[in-house]
């Protein structure tokens, strides 16, 4: 059971913690139960111009960019310490807030953090500088230094997660963050701003928000002082983000909605795909951008699929976040799940037929629980196959050949990830590579590497996090040219 009963959480802001300037605070909700369990200080525009004023400050006057890599690095090591020596009330935090089953939290989410900030801390520096060589007698240096001050905003699905994936490359890379998070499932992030504070980084380098207001984030990402907007979230809201951005040119990164193809072909292993499907979709109860959320199956297994689908679904153990034994928690909130049931009507409405789920469990009266669904007889035009449900909602498409199964995979606005099951390698390849996301998952299903860039095409947004490309993301790059003509003078200082 879960130890997180009562806490307050304040800001981060210029290396202190601190409650907002209006002291207002809002309560953290437990999706499990539907009981208050902390307290988080709301901020207001006022608190997020103090935090960025902190940041741009620090970066235009502190030591942080100035320091070597190693050096900072070394602060991001004393991060990622500071979480393994605190998983337990992480983990429990990231459960009472998100419905995140506990053994969820305690064996990916946490880690997953602490091994984000031991990778960045530990990658060598070579990626600062580099030296051209050409013919000409001029000395040319190519280097990446920090883009400033980095609005990092990020969802409630995987806070503590996206918070490391986007705090360690960019206080590696010599930025000053401001991190809002959101106002939902936010108590662990708020933990790690506490933890950020005892590693004793410089003053202003990293400030860490949260607010219920919307004008907090819009003063974050108009602000003339803010460089750069690492986003994590909805593709509508990400619209926005850019729109706003725009207005002070921004370097931008997003990371935005998903409705993945899951492709299971006949030949594939079929223990191994129905798990996998069955992870694809309600693993974190579906609420996942990378979610294989639409199920296209080879029609030759598809009825035989499907069918044992629905029926391990069925027997999914439905239960309090907090329980080990429980394999399918609450959705985040009762407002959410409402939402979800909303397009399971559309669904239905739209001629979709269910073949398990669709209702609030009656088992279980209390929380935002919503039973693991699963449609048939759908059609990719249909609603529930085009927009981002986030939620677990599967729609099971039959397919005839390999080029239909190319075709209804891309024919979706979104582009972020998909699956291809089958045991001819050479063929999911080939599949893969015609596939328009940023990444395919072949014979297995969430992969996430450190060493390996992530993110979307088409409205799945742009950048890239982890790995080198996502580590860049967060540097601009300077050419420095030096002459080196004999006797001093080139060509140019003679051409009047």
């Amino acid at each position: 059971m879960t130890t997180t009963t009562g806490q307050q959480f304040d800001l981060l802001v210029e290396g202190r913690l601190s409650p907002a300037l209006s002291g207002r605070y809002f309560d953290c909700v437990n999706p499990s139960n539907g009981g208050v369990f902390a307290r988080i200080a709301d901020a207001d525009t006022v608190d997020v111009q103090m935090a960025v004023q902190a940041a741009r400050l620090g970066f235009d006057h502190g030591r942080w960019p100035q320091m070597g890599a190693g050096d900072r690095a070394s602060f991001l090591l004393k991060i990622a310490a500071l979480i393994r020596e605190n998983a337990k009330e992480l983990a429990d935090l990231e459960c009472a807030s998100c419905g995140k089953t506990i053994k969820h939290a305690t064996f990916i989410d946490v880690p997953t953090a602490a091994e984000t900030f031991e990778y960045f801390g530990n990658l060598p520096g070579q990626w600062i500088n580099e030296t051209m060589r050409h013919s000409a007698p001029v000395l040319s240096i190519f280097e990446r230094e920090p883009v400033g001050v980095v609005a990092a905003i990020i969802p409630w699905n995987y806070p503590l997660i996206m918070a490391a994936w986007k705090l360690a490359p960019a206080l590696l890379t010599g930025n000053c963050v401001v991190l809002k998070t959101s106002p939902t499932a936010c108590a662990a992030v708020m933990l790690l701003a506490k933890l950020a504070a005892q590693a004793g980084l410089p003053k202003g380098v990293l400030n860490i928000i949260a607010s219920k207001r919307a004008q907090a984030g819009e003063e974050l990402v108009g602000s003339p002082f803010v460089d750069m907007v690492s986003f994590t979230g909805s593709t509508k809201t990400g619209k926005a983000v850019m729109a706003l951005a725009s207005n002070s040119v921004k370097k931008l990164t997003l990371e935005l909605g998903g409705k993945s193809p899951n492709i299971v072909f006949a030949d594939c292993d079929m223990e191994a795909a129905l798990g996998g499907a069955l992870s694809a979709i309600f693993m974190n109860q579906g609420q996942m951008c990378t979610a294989g959320s639409r199920l296209l199956v080879e029609d030759k297994i598809y009825h035989e699929f499907v069918g044992k689908l629905a029926g391990r679904a069925k027997n999914l153990k439905i239960g309090p976040a907090d329980d080990f034994e429980t394999e399918f928690g609450p959705l985040v909130s009762v407002e959410h799940r409402d939402s979800v049931l909303k397009s399971i009507e559309k669904g239905k409405q739209e001629g979709a037929k269910l073949a398990c789920g669709g209702k609030i469990p009656e088992s279980n009266p209390q929380g935002a629980y919503l039973e693991p669904t699963i449609f048939v007889n759908v059609r990719n035009s249909m609603s529930i196959a085009q927009e981002e449900i986030f939620g677990p909602v599967l729609c099971a498409i039959p397919f005839s050949s390999v080029e239909e199964a190319i075709h209804i995979a891309n024919d979706t606005k979104y582009g972020l990830a998909a699956m291809v099951w089958s045991r001819d390698l050479e063929k999911a390849n080939l599949v893969a590579r015609r596939l328009r996301c940023g990444t395919v998952w072949i014979n297995t299903y969430g992969v996430f590497l450190n060493q390996a860039p992530y993110g979307g095409y088409k409205q799945s947004g742009f950048g890239r996090e982890l790995g080198l490309a996502g580590l860049l993301e967060y540097t601009q790059i300077k050419h420095i040219a030096t002459d080196q003509t004999p006797g001093g003078r080139s060509l140019v200082t003679n051409w009047f």
